[in-house]
């Protein structure tokens, strides 16, 4: 006879089998298991990466002490920025199986099979003679430096000018070995990545009682339509003004959903938040406690002030003055906007019980604004002069996609790219508050108006979003090994180690979501929902809002209250 806690029944109340029959419990355990095996890598390479990292930092800490900038100094430097967990031999080998489909322009086969570039290997051999001649002249001038004791400004000057220009050759042989680049054929790995995702995948179809054959080809069919929209997303004239490959997956699932029809052995396979809710269990591994307080204060009020207000001014707009039929498409639409797009779309929509419907149009919003703000916003940056570090809060705080946002702020600068993924982080953190308060706030407020039942407090566990709990748990426990382990071995271990692992897939997730959003989708379903403009109306009067909050807390925060964090970025 079965156990008492392991019987299935519809009370309502949470039970055991959960964890083997939910959707959102073996969103978890895979998320959890693709970071287990990046963490197993990581910790068996840690004792060389930690040796290494000491072997350079006592070479760096004796140059210092140096009145010049030793070329030694500058090497070790630079070695120790290459010690990282990615380029352990067990990392490279899987992280080379995560590629997608690379960018091209003339040769589609150059998307996926690439030569090295012979044209460009003569100019490569002169600049690498270039730096090693330039090498040994500034090891002569360092050299009769060292032999007067760094006493003679002379010499000093001589050496420190030296070792600048091999600095420059040294740079413009790395710029010319770049163009050159190496063969590359990445469709063994895309085919072998497919079929693991599969197998994985279909571990938990089966634990939660659907059938695995069916779930398994239909996949592999979802995949090869992911790869190709990858692809179709990487082409060069159009990429560069967002049509990326996020937007190309939805694309594609739409024209093939709203024409030819979804296939019916594909159907099984279309599993949204199964693909969504794991890529988002693995976006905590990004949100790293000790990078949040590198920004510090000024980043947190962007982020945690503007946030809120944003979402909830919307909400009441789009109540009182759009009067929005559905009040879960009004607060999805709501999150997705001010939160971080797709991410809390996802977590508020399964917390207030929104519609499939409402969600595509939610997800299809974001997609088309952020293509539109990810180009126009680091034009209109430039164009008005904007600071590098005020533009890059602005973005991090506007732009919904995390992706969008490290490519609108690389556009600016190094500083903004960095200040923008920071904010985005931060932000990043209130996908689990938004989706608990939304749930406490449609169980008790929304719905016992709408049907006068009283709610307790296992109702709003029950509709709680449970990924969400794996989200957190990942962020809170590798921010607490990454700060643990210290600055440099954490770094190395887990933002470039275990990360680089965990945001390749976390992106092979989300396209696979994007591609089934649209297999999903009909258009007839979906234009009821865009009547009357109303959800574009929503968005932009939002958005608009949220431009401008962020720019003036953004100003505000970095220039006016805290102008010395900022003065150190």
């Amino acid at each position: 006879m079965a156990n008492e806690k392991d019987i299935v029944v519809d009370d309502g109340r949470a039970k055991w089998s959960d964890l083997w029959l939910k959707e959102d419990y073996w969103a978890i355990w895979v998320g959890f298991f693709i970071i287990l095996i990046a963490g197993l890598i990581m910790i068996n390479g840690r004792s060389g990466i930690e040796a290494d990292l000491a072997k350079y930092n006592g070479i760096i800490q004796a140059e210092k002490a140096k009145p010049i900038k030793t070329i030694e100094l500058i090497q070790a430097q630079a070695a120790k920025k290459g010690v990282a967990g990615n380029k352990l031999p067990a990392a490279k080998t899987l992280i080379s199986y995560l590629a997608t489909p690379g960018k091209w322009t003339d040769n589609p086969l150059d998307s996926f099979v690439k030569k090295a570039n012979e044209a460009a290997k003569p100019a490569a051999e002169e600049a690498a003679a270039k730096a090693k001649a330039a090498l040994e002249t500034a090891k002569a001038a360092q050299g009769a430096a060292a032999a007067a004791s760094f006493g003679n400004a002379e010499l000093n000057k001589a050496a420190e000018s030296a070792i600048a220009e091999w600095q420059k050759a040294n740079d413009a042989a790395a710029k010319a070995k770049a163009k050159v680049g190496s063969d590359k054929n990445i469709i063994p790995g895309l085919i072998l990545l497919g079929l693991a995702l599969g197998v994985i995948l279909s571990v938990g179809m089966a634990a939660m009682g659907q059938p695995v054959g069916k779930f398994f080809i239909g996949f592999l069919g979802v995949y090869a339509l992911c790869v190709f929209a990858t692809f179709l997303g990487k082409y060069g004239p159009t990429s560069k003004y967002g049509l990326n490959a996020e937007i190309m997956s939805i694309v594609v699932g739409l024209l093939i959903a709203n024409t030819i029809g979804t296939p019916k052995w594909i159907k099984p396979a279309v599993q949204v938040e199964y693909y969504i809710k794991t890529g988002l269990v693995l976006l905590g591994a990004e949100v790293l406690f000790n990078k949040i307080l590198a920004i510090g204060t000024p980043g947190i009020f962007v982020a945690w002030v503007v946030t809120p207000i944003v979402l909830i001014s919307t909400y009441i707009f789009g109540q009182k003055v759009v009067k929005m039929p559905s009040k879960t498409l009004n607060i999805t639409i709501s999150a997705d906007m001010s939160v971080c797009g797709t991410s809390a779309a996802i977590a508020v929509a399964a917390a207030c019980r929104a519609k499939k419907e409402e969600l595509t149009c939610s997800v299809g919003l974001s997609m088309v604004f952020t293509a539109i703000m990810m180009v126009a916003m680091p034009a209109f940056i430039k164009a008005v002069g904007m600071p590098e570090i005020l533009g890059g809060a602005w973005i991090g705080g506007t732009i919904d996609a995390t992706g969008s946002v490290a490519a609108a702020g690389a556009f600016i600068g190094p500083k903004a790219l960095q200040v923008a993924a920071t904010i985005k982080m931060i932000q990043n953190v209130l996908i689990g508050v938004s989706a608990f308060c939304v749930a406490i706030y449609f169980a008790t407020k929304v719905e016992k108006h709408e049907d006068g039942h009283q709610v307790g407090a296992m109702e709003i566990w029950n509709r709680f979003p449970k990924f969400v709990l794996g989200f957190l748990a990942v962020s809170i426990l590798l921010s607490w090994i990454s700060g643990s382990l210290g600055s440099d071995l954490g770094n190395a271990l887990v933002s470039n180690g275990t990360n680089k692992v965990t945001v390749p897939l976390r992106g092979w997730f989300f396209a696979l979501a994007f591609v089934c959003i649209g297999l999903a989708c009909n258009f007839r379903e979906l234009a009821s929902y865009f009547k009357g403009g109303k959800p574009i109306i929503l968005y932009v009067c939002g958005q608009s809002l949220n431009l401008c909050l962020t720019l003036l807390m953004a100003w505000i925060m970095f220039y006016k209250v805290f102008p010395e964090i900022t003065a150190t970025i």
